[in-house]
């Protein structure tokens, strides 16, 4: 039988015999769930009819006795209409009770209606009497026929009860009882199911696993089996295991085939590297050989043993004679064999020679060679003649005798080596050529050697008139040597002062812009704050905002001197040379400078002695200058006087002697060199008492060298200071040797130039020169908080202010507002900075708008190339607001 069959018949049955346990299991749970269903729907829902009736039937009581006992000190309308509720609900339960109730329980229930229809008519009597007013017949009633009444209604419930309880318990009876037999009748049905499973598995197993054996113990004895090129076969079977079987038996035979194809192509693998292991080491013998007689006699020996011989000899063709002459032997004996020395074509050597073909003799007569033994003589059984080649010119002859044939191994290695060595004999032959014409040269050098001799004196006069020459000539190359280096070097580091110049020039405008930025808004703001032009701050929050714009001032200033410094440094600061009045001067320095110094309790005066009242010098500087030393002598001075002297110098002539004296803390002597470089200070201690970066004086002393001048210091420590500044006495132009510094300009701007304000337009009174109601301001910046500073103040003037924040957004903000009188422009803004936008601005229809450039970048050359990109003016932050207006005012009404 096929297996496929047996596995249907025997699952097919095992399948109906489960399935005809589950069909009975089912059937029998289906029943007790029938059973369980009607316990709980039927005779659960009776017994709780039956409480409910109880529960009523309490409620009415309840009610009956409440009405009794108010005794008409209430209305007992609301108990009555709670009895009508509890009767209406009790008649409802008995009609249910009565329509699921069966033969066996209706004569309960009936006398349950009954009874509660008689109890039903005696409490309609009861509440009649009472709502009639007739309490003691009413009270009469209750007590006669109450008790009797109630009693018999609640026997008949409790029997209905008792009833269902009953009836409940017999039916869980049942209903467990056919539990158990369903569960008996399962459990045989289960072990019967077994039972026919494993005589059904027992007959499977029996049917295919004898065929299954044997063809599992055929195919895991293939890897067993000692020869793979004859396997087992197996029976074939009229079943799928007789398919398997024919498969396996293919299988073997093809697998045979493979491993027979497998053992020839190993073989021929082996053979292959066992040559091209025994060519190499044919090649490597060679190696160091310099003479044809040790060639020969190590080819013939190694040939012998590679492929067996039992006697060799190695035949060479003579150039020199045109003869072939025996060169080496192997096993040869004391007594002379065969023939020493051929012409070509003569015997089976020189016939070899002409035809270059490999001759085999395997059947030697008897006069050929012996191969001669201890122990004898042995007659060799095959000859042959291998010719060897170079450029198809046969160059040798290798004769080989051997006891038996040779192998195709060996006669292929004969074949392949043939060709190599008539290479390598070829090398060697050469080399010895070579060596000869050596030896031959080496005879004319010694002849040579004679007359080298006679010319070496002369050579040697020659050698030393070169050698000083050499010398001179290494002198002057060395020196140019140096001299190139020399130059490169100081090229080099010019290119490097330059750049480091220009990076820090770089580093300082980027440094003076990331801090003037936030700066700006700064310092408007608290100014705004401290002005309280609304008038909605007290005194000390006006403290806080001048103490914060004050710090703000302090922070400008430190960036200013940095900068200086720097400009001083790059050679980078202006003199502007003119005649300045010292009575404006001093007039302005007193106002500076008073409020300070009585702030402080300090005397303080300005006294100009013997000195013309005209002097010609940079206002600015000269300015700077004296500032600053009044502002250290106040700073550094607690008590007593602080004075300016101006008079002619008495020391230096043609010189204009500035004494700034003080009563302060005064100078140790030591220090009083140190305080003049930057970034020192006569206190550097973490603890000094005053601030300060140590920049102020190293500015003076540059500046006063700019204009010509010079500072000097007298001080006593704990006794104060006197600051002398040198400015030469000269009052007209022609006076001076040397001009005014100044800045090239660029000789192409990249636009039309632009009109420009005087410093006098933006003046107080300009401030006031027209209203800016309703004026339309274009605000560019990329810093919301300048943007929010500069509104602010901008709408505090009654402004209109738009704003973009880069170049991009306010040329779109222009093309949607014609109506833009003016724009502020920041110059370092993402996506198109202030340049580009303003070169763009100026060459569109909105060109002849003024242009204020804003920007926190102060070097100099940074105004010049703001005003080269069509800036109408330029204003460096922070911004000082009033000067802002006025600039604007200037602007909109010029």
């Amino acid at each position: 039988m096929k297996l496929r069959n047996v596995l249907v018949l025997g699952i097919g049955s095992f399948l109906i015999l489960l399935i005809t346990v589950v069909i009975t299991g089912f059937y029998q749970m289906r029943a007790v769930n029938n059973d369980m269903v009607s316990i709980v729907n039927d005779r659960y829902q009776k017994v709780n009819l039956a409480k409910n009736i109880s529960i009523e039937l309490g409620n009415i009581s309840r009610d009956l006795r409440e009405i009794f006992l108010l005794n008409n000190k209430a209305d007992p309308t609301q108990y009555i209409e709670s009895i009508d509720k509890s009767n209406s609900r009790v008649i409802a339960d008995i009609s249910t009770l009565v329509g699921l109730s069966k033969s066996t329980e209706i004569d309960k229930v009936a006398q349950l209606r009954a009874n509660f229809e008689d109890y039903l008519n005696y409490e309609k009597q009861a509440i009649f009497l009472i709502e009639s007013n007739r309490i003691e017949e009413a009270k009469e009633l209750i007590l006669n026929s109450s008790k009797d009444k109630l009693e018999n209604l609640t026997k008949s419930v409790n029997d209905v009860n008792e009833l269902e309880e009953q009836l409940m318990n017999t039916s869980l009876s049942n209903s467990q009882n056919a539990f158990y037999k369903s569960k008996l009748i399962f459990a045989l049905l289960v072990l019967i199911g077994l039972m026919v499973g494993i005589l059904i598995s027992l007959w499977m197993l029996k049917t295919f696993l004898g065929d299954l054996g044997r063809l599992t113990k055929a195919m895991k004895g293939i890897t067993s089996y000692p020869d793979k090129t004859s396997l087992p076969r197996l029976d074939v079977t009229k079943n799928e295991l007789g398919e398997l079987s024919a498969v396996f038996n293919e299988m073997a035979s093809a697998l045979e085939i493979q491993t027979r194809l497998e053992s020839e192509s190993t073989q021929a693998l082996k053979v292959r590297n066992w040559l091209q292991s025994k060519v190499s080491e044919t090649h490597a013998l060679f190696q160091g050989v310099q003479n044809v007689e040790d060639f020969c006699s190590l080819l013939i020996n190694w040939v012998c043993q590679i492929v067996g011989s039992s006697y060799g000899n190695l035949y060479i063709l003579s150039n020199e004679t045109g003869t072939i002459k025996r060169m080496a032997t192997y096993a040869g004996d004391s007594q002379e064999v065969g023939i020493r020395e051929f012409k070509l074509g003569e015997g089976l050597i020189g016939q070899c020679f002409l035809e270059n073909r490999i001759i085999n003799l395997t059947e030697a007569s008897d006069q050929y060679i012996s191969i001669t033994t201890g122990l004898g003589q042995i007659k060799a059984k095959q000859i042959k003649l291998l010719p060897i080649e170079f450029e198809k010119q046969v160059v040798a002859v290798i004769e080989l005798a051997s006891l038996s044939e040779f192998s195709p191994e060996q006669k292929e290695f004969l074949e392949q080596i043939r060709w190599n060595i008539g290479i390598i004999q070829n090398r060697i032959a050469e080399h010895a050529h070579v060596q000869k014409l050596l030896e031959e040269s080496q005879t004319l050098t010694e002849e040579l050697q004679t007359q080298s001799e006679l010319l070496q004196t002369q050579q040697e006069e020659l050698k030393t008139f070169h050698e000083k020459l050499e010398e001179q000539y290494k002198e002057l190359e060395l020196k140019n040597i140096e001299l190139s280096q020399a130059k490169a070097n100081l090229e080099d580091q010019a290119q490097r002062l330059e750049t480091s110049s220009r990076y820090k020039s770089e580093f300082l405008s980027n440094m003076s812009h990331e801090l003037r930025t936030p700066l700006n808004s700064l310092l408007i703001l608290s100014k705004m704050l401290w002005e309280n032009n609304d008038g909605n701050l007290n005194l000390k929050q006006l403290e806080y905002a001048k103490t914060i714009w004050s710090s703000g001032n302090d922070l400008l200033q430190l960036i200013n001197d940095i900068l200086d410094l720097s400009k001083i440094e790059a050679g980078k600061v202006s003199v502007n040379r003119d005649e300045i009045i010292l009575a404006d001067l001093v007039k302005e320095l007193e106002g500076q400078f008073r409020p300070m110094t009585l702030e402080k309790g300090l005397d303080f005066t300005i006294q100009v002695n013997n000195v013309t009242n005209k002097l010609l010098t940079d206002r600015r500087l000269l300015k700077q200058i004296l500032a600053n030393l009044l502002s250290n002598a106040i700073k550094f001075t607690k008590q007593g006087y602080v004075r300016m002297d101006i008079q002619e110098s008495n020391q230096k002539d043609n010189m204009v002697a500035f004494d700034v004296t003080d009563t302060g803390i005064g100078i140790a002597k030591d220090n009083q060199a140190l305080i003049f470089e930057a970034f020192q200070q006569a206190d550097g201690t973490t603890s000094r008492k005053y601030g300060g970066t140590g920049l102020g004086l190293s500015i003076c002393r540059e500046l006063a060298a700019l204009l010509g001048g010079d500072i000097e210091l007298k001080s006593v420590e704990g006794k104060g200071s006197t600051f002398t500044l040198y400015l030469p006495s000269v009052t007209t132009e022609n006076s001076l040797s040397t001009g005014a510094l100044s800045i090239e300009s660029n000789p192409n701007p990249v636009n039309n130039p632009v009109k420009t304000v005087n410093e006098d337009d933006v003046s107080p009174k300009a401030a006031v020169a027209g209203d800016l109601t309703g004026r339309v301001v274009l605000v560019v910046d990329d810093d919301m908080r300048n943007i929010f500073a500069i509104s602010a103040a901008l709408e505090k003037a009654k402004v209109k202010v738009l704003y973009a924040e880069n170049g991009r957004e306010a040329l779109e903000k222009l093309k949607g507002n014609h109506d833009v009188e003016l724009i502020l422009m920041d110059i370092m803004m993402p996506e198109m900075d202030g340049y580009e936008t303003m070169i763009q601005i100026r060459q569109s229809e909105y060109a002849e708008i003024p242009i204020i450039a804003l920007t926190a970048k102060a070097m100099k050359d940074d105004r010049q190339k703001c005003m080269e990109a069509g800036a109408s003016d330029y204003l460096s932050k922070p911004v000082e607001i009033d000067k802002l207006i006025s600039l604007i005012r200037v602007w909109l009404y010029r």
